[in-house]
């Protein structure tokens, strides 16, 4: 797998938020006339979080599973200043500069388990994907997934990696377990989990992680007042990915027996 190629895109126009986030994402329009869902990097998790959509999103799709094309969006000051809102111009004036869209899925609509579409190995898929990008946000009171055209689309994964926000500790968040995997959204459905593994080793290497690390910008590894470089940012990254995916039959095993005991 190479690098990523993620187009570049511009904000024309703000359309409207989406307020069930408490990112308060919006929809916008872009210069390449498509609709996006736009992610601020001035959003109460900031640029961590544009990181962690990138590279859960980007992984997602490494493994075969369905996820809105994903593009970087600059976004210039003359949308603050014509904004009558404050709490949306305030967040406008501190995003300026380059944030990330997501293909707005036009007529998708939000994940129900009871009747939405999810076969059981994209459900093991998904479930192998999020124990390992620390995933805490794919529940049953957020789903974050889509049904479009009857098929199953992978959204937002802002709340994965946690462990970077507490830099200090990042070796030990990649060596434990992931509990929370018990609350899935698609754990009772995920019922091919040793052949979901299998695809996945066979498709990611640590190639794959490094060439997916290399395409976030570098202004968004930059830190205030922190000594830590983007090239040792982008390692760390790559390193708690790979420890994570060494350990994947042991996360599967955790999966399973969290499955087996909600049955």
């Amino acid at each position: 797998m190479a690098i990523p190629e993620i187009r570049t895109v511009e904000v024309t126009r703000y359309v409207t938020p989406l307020r069930e986030g408490g990112s308060l994402p919006a929809i916008v329009d872009a210069d390449d006339d498509l609709p996006y869902v736009l992610k601020f990097r001035g959003a109460g998790q900031g640029k961590k979080a544009l990181i962690a959509e990138l590279i859960g999103g980007e992984l997602a799709r490494a493994i075969g599973m369905k996820v809105p094309e994903l593009v970087f969006m600059n976004l210039d000051d003359s949308f603050a200043k014509t904004e009558p809102d404050e709490e949306i111009q305030d967040l406008l004036k501190f995003s300026v500069g380059l944030n990330l869209g997501l293909h707005y899925l036009s007529g998708a609509i939000t994940y129900d388990p009871i009747v939405s579409v999810a076969d059981e190995m994209e459900a093991s898929k998904t479930v192998l994907l999020d124990t390992w990008i620390t995933n805490v946000d794919r529940t049953f009171r957020n789903t974050n997934m889509l049904n479009w055209n009857r098929e199953l689309w992978l959204i937002d994964h802002g709340a994965s990696l946690y462990f970077h926000h507490a830099w200090t500790n990042w070796q030990a968040n990649a060596e434990k377990l992931f509990p929370r995997i018990k609350d899935h959204v698609l754990l009772n459905r995920a019922t091919q989990l040793d052949a979901a593994l299998e695809e996945i080793q066979s498709k990611i290497t640590r190639q794959t992680l490094e060439d997916i690390v290399a395409a976030i910008p570098e202004d968004w590894l930059w830190e205030d007042f922190d000594p830590v470089t983007p090239e040792e940012r982008r390692n760390v990254y790559v390193e708690f990915l790979d420890i994570r995916r060494r350990k994947l039959d042991l996360l599967a095993k955790e999966a399973e027996d969290a499955r087996q005991a909600s049955i």
